[in-house]
C-alpha cells in the first residue's frame, strides 16, 4: 500500500510539474507573439523630441501607448521626460532614442507616478539613466493603489504588462524648499524642474528647457481629450495652469495631445473643463443634492465628443463632487 501511495503521489506532482511547465511554455509563447512596439520620436524644437500616445485610456487596442513621453539631446548626454506606461514601451523608447544620437541617456525625468508614465522605467535603468522624481511618488509607491492599479495593468494590458514588471523608485526623491524650481545644465542647455505639486497628482513636476522655451507639462495638460481628474486638486491645478502660462513657453508637450505651439488658447479645454466641474458638483453639493441626482441632471453636451469622456467623466465628477464637499466644510 505504501508503495502504491507514493507512486500515486508521484504521478500527481509530476502532472503540476507538467502543468506549470506548458503554462509557462504557452505564456512565453504568447508574450513572444505579440509584436515589439516600435516608436516615432517627433521632433518639436531644436533639441527636443516627443513620443505621443493615442487619444482615450490605455487599453489592448493601443498596448499602453496613451500617453506621451519626451526627450532632450545635449552635447553631454540625453534628458527624458516620462518612461511611458509598460516596460515594452520603456524599451521601444530606449531604442528611439539611440536610432537619433549616440549620446547616452543619463537622466529621466517622471512627471508624476501614474502607472502611464513611469512603468516603462526599468529600461532606462537598464541602460544607466538616473531616475529623479518627486518626494511625494514615495508614499505612491508604497500604497495599496500602487499595488492594485499593477494587478489590474497585469490583466487589462498583457503581456505588457505582467510578473516582471517592476515599480522603480527614483534614484534622487526631489524636494522643493519654497517651491523654487531645481535648476541644472547639462551639455549647454539650461532645465528647470518645477514643483506643481497635489494639483493633478501629489507629485507633479514639469520639466522647461530654457534654450528651447519649451515645458513638459506631464498631465496638467491635455490636448484634444478631457483630462483624467480623478482625487485631484482643481482649485491647485487652476493655478498651476495660470503658473504655467506664466512661464512663456513657446511650446507645450502635454502629458496626453499633440504638443501645443499656442498654449494659451490650447489650454482652453483642460481650464473650462475644471471650472465647470467645480460649478456643477459645487451646486449640487450646496443643494445637498446626492451625487447621483447631481450627474444625472448635468448637461455634459459641451464635453461628451471628446476622447476619455465616456471612461473617465464620472470619475472626474465624483472626485470633484467629494472635493467640493470638503471645501464647504472648510469654509463653515
Amino acid at each position: 500500500m505504501t508503495s502504491i501511495h507514493t507512486t500515486a503521489v508521484l504521478v500527481r506532482r509530476a502532472w503540476r510539474l507538467l502543468l506549470v511547465l506548458s503554462t509557462a511554455s504557452l505564456l512565453a509563447a504568447g508574450a513572444a507573439a505579440a509584436p515589439l512596439p516600435v516608436l516615432y520620436p517627433i521632433k518639436i524644437s531644436a533639441h527636443a523630441y516627443m513620443f505621443k500616445g493615442d487619444a482615450g485610456m490605455a487599453d489592448d487596442a493601443n498596448a499602453g501607448f496613451m500617453s506621451n513621453a519626451g526627450f532632450v539631446v545635449t552635447r553631454d548626454g540625453v534628458v527624458v521626460f516620462d518612461a511611458l506606461g509598460t516596460p515594452a514601451l520603456g524599451e521601444a523608447m530606449v531604442r528611439a532614442i539611440r536610432g537619433v544620437t549616440r549620446q547616452p541617456i543619463r537622466r529621466v525625468i517622471v512627471s508624476h507616478y501614474h502607472a502611464d508614465h513611469f512603468y516603462g522605467l526599468q529600461a532606462f535603468k537598464a541602460a544607466g539613466a538616473e531616475i529623479w522624481a518627486h518626494e511625494q511618488g514615495r508614499a505612491y509607491l508604497a500604497s495599496d493603489t500602487a499595488a492594485l492599479r499593477l494587478a489590474q495593468r497585469k490583466e487589462s494590458l498583457k503581456p505588457w504588462v505582467d510578473g516582471r514588471t517592476r515599480l522603480l523608485p527614483a534614484d534622487r526623491w526631489l524636494a522643493f524648499p519654497g517651491g523654487k524650481p531645481i535648476a541644472f545644465e547639462m551639455g549647454g542647455l539650461h532645465f528647470q524642474v518645477i514643483d506643481t505639486s497635489g494639483a493633478h497628482a501629489p507629485d507633479d513636476i514639469m520639466l522647461l528647457v530654457a534654450e528651447d522655451r519649451l515645458l513638459f507639462a506631464g498631465d496638467l495638460f491635455f490636448t484634444g481629450r478631457l483630462p483624467f481628474v480623478g482625487e485631484a486638486d482643481s482649485r491647485v491645478w487652476l493655478g498651476a495652469l495660470e503658473r504655467m502660462l506664466a512661464l512663456a513657453p513657446a511650446i507645450v508637450v502635454p502629458g496626453h495631445g499633440e504638443a501645443s505651439r499656442d498654449p494659451g488658447k490650447d489650454l482652453a479645454l483642460t481650464r473650462s473643463y475644471l471650472v465647470f466641474l467645480r460649478k456643477v458638483m459645487g451646486e449640487a453639493v450646496a443643494e445637498l443634492a446626492t451625487f447621483d441626482e447631481a450627474y444625472a441632471r448635468v448637461d455634459w453636451s459641451a464635453y461628451a465628443g471628446y476622447p476619455a469622456f465616456a471612461q473617465a467623466n464620472r470619475i472626474n465628477a465624483y472626485g470633484t463632487f467629494l472635493l467640493m464637499e470638503r471645501e464647504s466644510l472648510q469654509q463653515k
